[in-house]
């Protein structure tokens, strides 16, 4: 039987293919493997050491510089706020209270309190006292501020345990891509423990907890709402002994849907220290804007009137 031109054809061109340099073309790829030394772990013994350490935290106190922006494509542009002094209080099971101080002049930028339920946010330079849930969103791009929640500082700073009764958490061996001192694309494995919770409507993605192979503490977590959106992606670096107690010493805490980064660098840090309930109350301060995020905002800028409760 004669065969047809076009499988002679296909015959002479894988013939030729290996003798030939015009068909081929090397070149390196973008990303090599990170050299570290990389340490083994379980997933029990990674679930056991983000438990371990939840339970030896119960409260802390920190003097940070804070680095924040606020913006990205959703607003068009950024704007940056670098060296903020502040100070963070926080105690189990989900209080916070956090100062920022503006630069210079060291006057207070901002002053929040959570009890886990609810709010409360003062803005001086504003003369603006807002308190609210911790579940009403604003987003308001006009008034960053206000799109903060020490809810979500407190959620990004202090990671919770992972509970048998309502969460199932399962091992995944991935990478990251890092940097090298030149500025190369190194990979790296890791290992990320992906957190599935039991919500009211059934099991649900929660968080996601990615542990460096180098040390094989969380360097990052990412924290999911109930619709599965991202809702923080929080990175920590500098781990150090503080009080017996490791701990990060750089937390960058990114809000993505509201477009507002917050970086804490820990100047002083102290570990389960007493702290009192009313280190966590605030205040409304006489002659202020108030704002009640529980009820519509009336299109004016008018003074809502004082509320009763604090």
């Amino acid at each position: 039987m004669r065969r047809s031109s076009p499988f002679w054809a296909l015959i002479l061109l894988l013939a030729v293919l290996p003798t030939t340099g015009c068909l081929f073309r090397t070149r390196p790829v973008e990303e090599t493997y990170s050299k570290a030394p990389l340490h083994e772990s379980s997933q029990a013994a990674l679930i056991d050491s983000i438990n371990q350490q939840a339970e030896k935290i119960r409260s802390l106190q920190a003097t940070v510089d804070i680095d924040s922006s606020v913006g990205g494509a959703k607003k068009g542009h950024v704007t940056d706020y670098k060296e903020i002094r502040g100070y963070v209080l926080a105690r189990k099971p989900a209080m916070l209270h956090m100062i920022g101080l503006l630069p210079i002049v060291r006057t207070t930028a901002f002053d929040m309190v959570s009890d886990g339920q609810a709010f409360k946010l003062w803005i001086p330079p504003k003369n603006r006292f807002v308190f609210g849930r911790n579940d009403v969103q604003t987003r308001n791009s006009d008034q960053p501020m206000e799109s903060i929640r020490p809810q979500d500082i407190y959620d990004a700073l202090l990671i919770r345990p992972i509970d048998p009764e309502h969460d199932i958490a399962v091992l995944e061996n991935g990478y990251e891509i890092l940097h090298d001192s030149k500025g190369h694309r190194v990979l790296q494995e890791d290992y990320e423990l992906v957190v599935i919770r039991k919500r009211t409507n059934g099991w649900a993605l929660s968080r996601k907890i990615v542990f460096s192979r180098t040390d094989l503490q969380p360097h990052r977590q990412y924290i999911y709402d109930e619709q599965g959106n991202l809702s923080t992606d929080a990175r920590y670096a500098s781990y150090k002994d503080w009080d017996g107690v490791g701990f990060p010493s750089r937390i960058e805490i990114f809000r993505p849907r509201e477009e507002y980064d917050i970086t804490l660098n820990m100047l002083k840090l102290e570990i389960n220290k007493p702290l009192r309930d009313d280190q966590f109350a605030l205040q409304q301060p006489p002659g202020a804007e108030v704002v009640n995020l529980d009820h519509p905002q009336p299109q004016s800028s008018a003074v809502v009137p004082p509320s009763n409760s604090h």
